[in-house]
C-alpha cells in the first residue's frame, strides 16, 4: 500500500469527457484519461483493505457485487501509484483477457462494493483499469503470445462476443487449435454491433484485439450462421472438432405485443443499434445516417438500462426532433435506500451519457418513470404517429408486485420512431434446435455453472446463452470457465484458471 492516508487526502476524480453538445457531432469515444499523475493519485485512494470486496464477484440480491472476473484490484491500484504500469498490466491480464472492453463498458460493480464507498465516493477502479490497458497498447507492451506447442486438439467456438472471445483466447493459449464461427460479417458479436462506437471504438479497440488473437493463431470464420447455414451444421461441427463451445448470446429481444405493434416505425432496439453501427463501419463514420435512422423524428425509447441509453445517444447523433425514454419502474433514490446496503450494487439515480446529452439538447432528463405504453397509434398509411401511455403504480398482490394503471392519466405523445429496449428473453432457437440442446425454464441452454456441460458430450455452453442477459464482464467470466472445463475434457487435466 503506497500511501496509507491517500483515501483521506485525495478526492475522487473520474476521467473527463468531451462536452455533450460537442461529442454529439461525431461517433468518437468521448472519455479522456487523466495524466499519469492524476491516475497515480486515484490509485493511492485504494485502502488495500484487509478483506477487499471489490474483487469478490458474488451475486448479492440478484446483482453482481464485486468484480466477476476477480480482478486483483488493490494490487494494480498500488502499482500505478508507484508508477509501475507494466507490472500493473501484467496483474490485470492475469484475470481479465480484455480490460479495454470492461474498462469502457462495464458498469463497475467493483466500485459498488469498494470498502471506501461505505463512507466516501469509491475508488475510480474502472478508469484506472482502462488507463492501464490503454497505456499497455500505447507503449507496445501488448503483443501476440503464440503458444510454444500445440496439443493437436481442435475446438469450435460459435459466437465471437465477449464469452466466445475469452474462451477462444484461453483455449488457444492452452495450445488447442481454435476456430471461431460468427454469423455477422465482422467478429466481436455484441462488442462489435450491440454497443455504439462512442462507448467502444470498433476499429481501434475491438478489431485491434481480434487482430491480436488472429496473430496468436485463432481462426475467425465470419458470415457463417451455425444452425441455418447448410454447409456448417451442428453435425459437421461435432464431426470435425474435438469439442464445441456455444457462446451465441441471449439475442432474442423482448417484444411489446400491444395494439398496432405492426405500425411502421416500431423496432427492437438492437435492430436500430446494429444497423447504425454496420452503416457507420461500412462508410467509415463519414457523417451519413443509415436507412433506419431518427433524423427529424420524435423518438420514444421504451425501456431503460444500457440499451435504452444507447438508443437515446444514437438518436441524438442522427439529429432527432425529440427523444423521450419511458421506464415502468420508479425513479431510484439519490442515495442508497435502507434496503440496498453496501456491498450490494447501489440502485441510485444517475444520468448516463445518453441522458446527459439529451438534457444538454432538450433541457432535462428524457426519462419518464412509472409509465406504461397502452397502444401504438398509426396513421392511414400504417406509419407510427404516437403512443398512448398512462401512469402506473406498483401494487402488492398476494406477495407479487404488478403494475396498476392510475385512473385519469391516459394521454398520447407524438412519435414517428419507437425503440423497444426492454431486455432479452434468451438465445435464438435455430442453433438450440439443431444441436437438440436441453433448455431451462427461461429458455437458456441448460449447462451447470462451473461445469458448462450441455446434454451432449463435448458440447459446452457459456455466456448469456447459458446464464441469460448479463454484463460483458460476466460473459468473460463464463468464457474463461468454459475454456477451463473444455480443456479438462480434452486433456483429462487443466492448468487454466
Amino acid at each position: 500500500m503506497g500511501k496509507p492516508t491517500g483515501f483521506m487526502e485525495i478526492a475522487r476524480q473520474t476521467d473527463s469527457e468531451v462536452a455533450p453538445l460537442e461529442r454529439l457531432r461525431n461517433w468518437k469515444e468521448f472519455k479522456i484519461h487523466g495524466d499519469d499523475q492524476t491516475r497515480a493519485a486515484q490509485g493511492a485512494r485504494c485502502m488495500d483493505c484487509g478483506t477487499p470486496f471489490c474483487h469478490t464477484g458474488h451475486i448479492v440480491s440478484g446483482m453482481a457485487s464485486g468484480c466477476p472476473v476477480n480482478n486483483l484490484i488493490p494490487e494494480w491500484n498500488d502499482l500505478i501509484f508507484r508508477g509501475r504500469w507494466k507490472e500493473a498490466l501484467e496483474r490485470l491480464h492475469k484475470t481479465n483477457n480484455f480490460p479495454e472492453f470492461t474498462g469502457r463498458v462495464c458498469p463497475a460493480p467493483c466500485e459498488g462494493s469498494c470498502v471506501l464507498g461505505v463512507i466516501e465516493p469509491p475508488v475510480t477502479i474502472k478508469n484506472n483499469e482502462c488507463a492501464i490497458i490503454d497505456k499497455g497498447w500505447e507503449k507496445g507492451w501488448v503483443t501476440p503470445k503464440i503458444p510454444a506447442t500445440r496439443t493437436g486438439k481442435k475446438v469450435a467456438i460459435v459466437g465471437s462476443g465477449p464469452s466466445g472471445l475469452a474462451c477462444a483466447d484461453q483455449l488457444n493459449q492452452a495450445g488447442h487449435s481454435v476456430t471461431v464461427f460468427e454469423r455477422e460479417d465482422r467478429a466481436g458479436g455484441l462488442l462489435m454491433y450491440g454497443i455504439p462506437n462512442m462507448k467502444l471504438d470498433k476499429e481501434e479497440v475491438v478489431q485491434r484485439r481480434v487482430n491480436l488473437m488472429t496473430g496468436e493463431g485463432v481462426v475467425f470464420k465470419t458470415g457463417i450462421a451455425i444452425g441455418t447455414n447448410t454447409d456448417w451444421t451442428a453435425a459437421r461441427l461435432r464431426g470435425e472438432f474435438d469439442a464445441v463451445v456455444l457462446c451465441c448470446g441471449a439475442t432474442l429481444g423482448r417484444d411489446l405485443p400491444i395494439e398496432n405493434r405492426d405500425a411502421n416505425g416500431v423496432f427492437l432496439a438492437m435492430e436500430f443499434l446494429t444497423s447504425n453501427t454496420r452503416h457507420q463501419l461500412d462508410h467509415h463514420f463519414n457523417g451519413t445516417n443509415p436507412a433506419l435512422n431518427a433524423k427529424g423524428r420524435d423518438v420514444v425509447v421504451i425501456g431503460g438500462g444500457d440499451t435504452g441509453t444507447d438508443c437515446v445517444g444514437t438518436s441524438l447523433r442522427h439529429g432527432c426532433k425529440s427523444v423521450i425514454q419511458l421506464e415502468i419502474m420508479p425513479q431510484p433514490p439519490v442515495e442508497r435506500a435502507a434496503n440496498n446496503p453496501w456491498p450490494e450494487w447501489p440502485k441510485v439515480y444517475k444520468m448516463d451519457y445518453g441522458q446527459e446529452e439529451a438534457a444538454a439538447v432538450q433541457g432535462q432528463d428524457p426519462r419518464q418513470y412509472l409509465v406504461q405504453t397502452k397502444r401504438f397509434l398509426k396513421d392511414d398509411a400504417g406509419n407510427l404517429s404516437g403512443l398512448e401511455i398512462c401512469d402506473i403504480e406498483w401494487v402488492n398482490d398476494h406477495d407479487r408486485f404488478s403494475p396498476r394503471e392510475v385512473a385519469g392519466t391516459t394521454r398520447t405523445i407524438p412519435a414517428q420512431l419507437a425503440l423497444l429496449a426492454m431486455g432479452f428473453i434468451g438465445p435464438e432457437s435455430d442453433i438450440v434446435k439443431q444441436f437438440a440442446l436441453e433448455t431451462d425454464a427461461r429458455s437458456n441452454v441448460k449447462a451447470e455453472h462451473d461445469k458448462y456441460t450441455t446434454n451432449l458430450p463435448g458440447v459446452f455452453a457459456a455466456g448469456d446463452m447459458r446464464r441469460g442477459q448479463s454484463l460483458v464482464v460476466w460473459a468473460i467470466n463464463e468464457g474463461r470457465g468454459a475454456a477451463r472445463e473444455c480443456d479438462r475434457f480434452l486433456m483429462g487435466v487443466t492448468n487454466l484458471p
